[in-house]
């Protein structure tokens, strides 16, 4: 089998570097940044992309009403500036007069009243639309309680303004707009193209690129946008290519065809003395959910003793990429981080409450299985947290991998028992990270809900005082991670790339965002 995968890896190779070193009058000449992404984009409809993939190119395309500065503090952007009420239940988000469609037609408010209503239309099953709870009659229209979407506190009063009502205070809300879900969208272009209007011939966008080709589940190109309100990028395009293989794609940065890769684990030893090398702290955390609504995850026991029986100590010895072991949620860099919080490795502790639960040594439970997205770094920690649960636990749990686009479908109908997943900060706020296992939370497949659960979350949301915010959160995270466990998280991960010297301007963030318009290549 190892040799099979060798030989398949070495053909892949071989077509990708036939197919890059063939004439190409797309790609000839000026100034070109090329990178790879993991798989084929899910989808460019920015209110429905959750993933990565989609989102790493979207903030290429697009942009909304905030950025980040370097600082990861929201700055305007589309808007040139806004203001809050004494209450902080208003915003009136002024926009730039220079923003404009890269097919001429202007930015408007009434582009961003669209999008965020499209946003929280049932009909459009955005797992993102909790984003905009904080909205006032948000949450009732997006439920369906509610039928009339003019009653939801998001107005354009003009072209230029663009009000929002807030149901309470959110102290976060700016760095909401900063993200590719609330970005404007052009009802005129959806209505006329459907399901299609995201392809390279119908897209319209206003960021500092604009979609050149998709040839999918080969490579995207975006080319500069002369009409960015910013000024004009200095790259003449950016390629995304799809290389769903580590190894492949070191490959192809070792060869010259990339200019930036991720390292993964098995090659990081090789680079670390490497001068192209970088490693950069990054606000993300992976873990294990679980099924709650399937036994014997019903049971929060059943969970504890899993998530009891790992020693997360041993992850970083497996990635060797400074990830950081972790038993509690809001991730190290971030206010609210608190390491005292989760389930510790206790194997007796753990055993024990199998038993309690009904299954001493493992014995009546039924079959059970981890589910995640092929990568090899995924393999490599299922296969250690496999043989933990049998070592630790007497159980024996069977893995189960799929492709990426395949493993979203499947954790949307039905998730696995167990599931990996992570999750990256889309603003640099705990409510990010907490708020993703609230019970209306489109992101949240654990199937899990807990009424005091959302309360500490929403009164956390709205709180000023920062001393009593971290006592709300790290109540709530005892509760996610210690008493009703729906979730093990296993690290916080760390960032460990390659970039060519001829490579300026990239900005390596703790969010891993990629600004590519600040970026330029030379020689």
């Amino acid at each position: 089998m190892k040799k099979l995968t060798f030989f398949a890896s070495l053909i892949l190779l071989f077509l990708f570097l036939f197919a890059w070193n063939r004439p190409d009058q797309e790609t000839d000449g000026g100034s070109t940044f090329r990178m790879n992404i993991a798989s084929e984009p899910p989808t460019l409809d920015w209110s429905l992309a959750t993933d990565n993939v989609s989102i790493r190119v979207l903030e290429n395309l697009m942009e909304g009403l905030a950025e980040y500065d370097e600082a990861l503090r929201p700055q305007p952007a589309i808007a040139k500036g806004w203001a809050v009420s004494p209450d902080g239940l208003r915003y009136l988000f002024i926009l730039r007069d220079d923003v404009f469609w890269t097919d001429g037609k202007q930015v408007t408010a009434h582009d961003f009243e669209y999008s965020w209503k499209r946003l929280l239309d049932p009909k459009t099953a955005s797992e993102y639309a909790y984003f905009l709870y904080d909205i006032r009659n948000a949450v009732e229209y997006n439920s369906g309680e509610l039928k009339d979407p003019d009653q939801v506190g998001v107005k354009a009063i003009d072209e230029k303004t663009l009000q929002v009502d807030l149901k309470k205070p959110a102290v976060y809300f700016p760095s909401i707009t900063t993200f590719t879900a609330t970005f404007p969208l052009r009802r005129d272009v959806i209505e006329r193209y459907g399901d299609r209007w995201t392809e390279p011939e119908n897209i319209i966008t206003c960021g500092p690129f604009r979609l050149k080709e998709w040839r999918h589940e080969y490579r995207l190109i975006l080319e500069a946008n002369e009409r960015y309100h910013g000024g004009r990028p200095a790259l003449d395009r950016v390629i995304f290519y799809v290389v769903e293989e580590d190894t492949t794609a070191l490959t192809l940065y070792e060869t010259d065809h990339l200019d930036r890769v991720a390292l993964p684990p098995v090659a990081i030893p090789r680079y670390k003395d490497h001068p192209d090398y970088l490693r950069a702290p990054f606000l993300r955390g992976y873990y294990y959910g679980f099924n709650v609504q399937k036994a014997p995850f019903n049971d929060p026991r059943v969970r504890q003793a899993f998530s009891m029986a790992v020693d997360r100590s041993e992850i970083p010895q497996i990635l060797k990429g400074g990830e950081i072991p972790a038993t509690s949620w809001i991730p190290a860099g971030m206010f609210g981080h608190n390491p005292k919080i989760g389930l510790g490795f206790n194997p007796e502790k753990a055993k024990a409450l199998l038993a309690e639960a009904g299954y001493p040594g493992g014995t009546g439970l039924p079959p059970i299985t981890l589910g995640f997205n092929t990568d090899p770094t995924n393999r490599l920690i299922a296969e250690n947290i496999q043989a933990q649960w049998k070592r630790n636990l007497g159980v024996t749990v069977g893995l189960d991998n799929m492709e990426w686009k395949v493993y979203l479908k499947r954790l949307r109908e039905d998730p696995p028992s167990i599931f990996r997943l992570g999750w990256g900060a889309d603003y640099p706020d705990p409510d990010n990270f907490m708020n993703l296992f609230t019970g209306t939370s489109g992101n949240n497949h654990t199937q899990w809900e807990n009424a005091e659960y959302d309360r500490l979350i929403a009164e956390a949301a709205s709180e000023p005082d920062e001393t009593r915010r971290i006592g709300l959160y790290d109540e709530a995270q005892r509760i996610l991670t210690e008493k009703e466990a729906p979730i093990m998280p296993l690290f916080f991960a760390a960032q460990n790339l390659l970039i060519k010297p001829s490579i300026q301007g990239l900005e390596v963030n703790a969010m891993d965002l990629l600004y590519l318009k600040k970026v330029q290549k030379r020689g």
